[in-house]
């Protein structure tokens, strides 16, 4: 009975010596870790847009994106939300005094461009027929911003809203002006 009992485990060990390559290290076991992405970085051509996929994908936001990008929010606005963006077309932001886009967009003046970004983003979804005049809305940068409506046009502050797109985490409003916070 004991040679039995001998010979079965020899003949286990070796099974899983066989299963486990002998005891040697596989040729294929990575040796770093693979970079973590965020949210923006997940690839999906099929499924709707996400308020970032919305934005990368308008030629008339690209002043936003960088922004986006400098300010480091890309990944924020690309997970669940729900979030309402009142985005600024590059005429809004091309309108503002020369030099301060450029000036925002320097490392230093990240905490300001943040700021300034972020009293665009209300987290909740405000759908256009929720709108009423004299309505306030606080922003995610603690602001808070308010709807008129006048002569039939919508606009949030004074930034006309001219139009939106709903997004698979929110809905995006196309305003002509910059934000700026108080």
């Amino acid at each position: 009975m004991k040679k039995i009992i001998i010979t079965i485990n020899v003949l286990l060990s070796t099974l899983i010596m066989v299963a486990c390559g002998n005891g040697e290290q596989s040729q294929n076991t990575p040796t770093e870790l693979p970079v973590q992405k965020g949210q923006s970085a997940v690839q999906d051509n099929e499924s709707a847009k996400d308020i970032v996929k919305i934005a990368i994908s308008s030629k008339d936001h690209t002043t936003l994106v960088t922004a986006l990008q400098a300010a480091e929010l890309v990944d924020v606005l690309s997970n669940a939300g729900p979030f309402t963006v009142f985005a600024p077309v590059n005429d809004a932001f091309a309108a503002l005094p020369k030099g301060t886009v450029d000036g925002l967009l320097k490392p230093e003046k990240k905490a300001d461009l943040q700021n300034i970004l972020q009293y665009h983003v209300a987290v909740a979804v405000y759908n256009p027929t929720m709108f009423n005049d004299g309505q306030i809305i606080e922003m995610v940068n603690g602001g808070k911003c308010t709807i008129h409506i006048r002569g039939g046009k919508t606009f949030i502050n004074d930034a006309e809203i001219m139009g939106n797109v709903k997004a698979t985490n929110g809905i995006v409003y196309v305003i002509n002006k910059v934000l700026l916070p108080q």
